[in-house]
């Protein structure tokens, strides 16, 4: 059984992310989905981020890190969007990860006090190839032996929401597979 920490996006802890959460629950892992937001939940991207600014970065930081303060450090960090940022974030500065999955963003690994990806860190990047909201460039310099990249069709920055016109059902699949591939991978 692995122990993975699952983030939300911007929009909040959808029944998206929770039903992510029982998928990987029902194939043995210990699953945490985090709630960022106080219980908050949004359809609109715009209204998302409007609540990301008002709690500010470093109140998500501190929340990011209480969620998981008094677990083992062997953990898979995982996230989309935003959430993708907390999973990088921790799995960068908290020592022991096993792993960390990003979906549909990463950040410059300067942003998070880091000049390079650890070498014994495996992970995997996904993201849409015309996202808007995914820098390629940020996502090339990350990319090396021990970190995979995904790109999928389109340009849906949230594809793997159900509750979005973005959805993307092929893609939000393939993505569930790579990650429960990772999972068995790094347990």
């Amino acid at each position: 059984m692995t122990q993975i920490v699952l983030f939300h996006s911007g929009l909040g802890l959808r029944t998206q992310v929770t039903s992510w959460q029982k998928r990987l629950e029902a194939l043995g892992h210990r699953v945490l989905t985090p709630d960022l937001y106080d219980g908050e939940v949004f359809d609109d991207l715009d209204a998302g981020v409007a609540k990301r600014d008002a709690l500010g970065i470093p109140e998500l930081q501190r929340r990011t890190a209480a969620a998981v303060e008094g677990l083992p450090p062997d953990l898979i960090y995982a996230g989309f969007s935003m959430g993708a940022a907390s999973a990088q974030a921790l799995a960068l500065t908290r020592p022991g990860a096993r792993g960390v999955v990003l979906m549909h963003a990463a950040l410059p690994l300067e942003m998070l006090g880091v000049s390079s990806w650890p070498e014994n860190l495996p992970g995997q990047i996904h993201f849409a190839e015309a996202d808007p909201w995914v820098d390629s460039t940020v996502v090339d310099a990350i990319a090396h032996e021990q970190v995979s990249v995904f790109k999928y069709p389109g340009s849906g920055h949230l594809f793997a929401d159900d509750g979005l016109d973005e959805y993307d059902e092929a893609s939000a699949e393939l993505m569930f597979e790579r990650l429960v591939e990772f999972v068995k991978r790094h347990s």
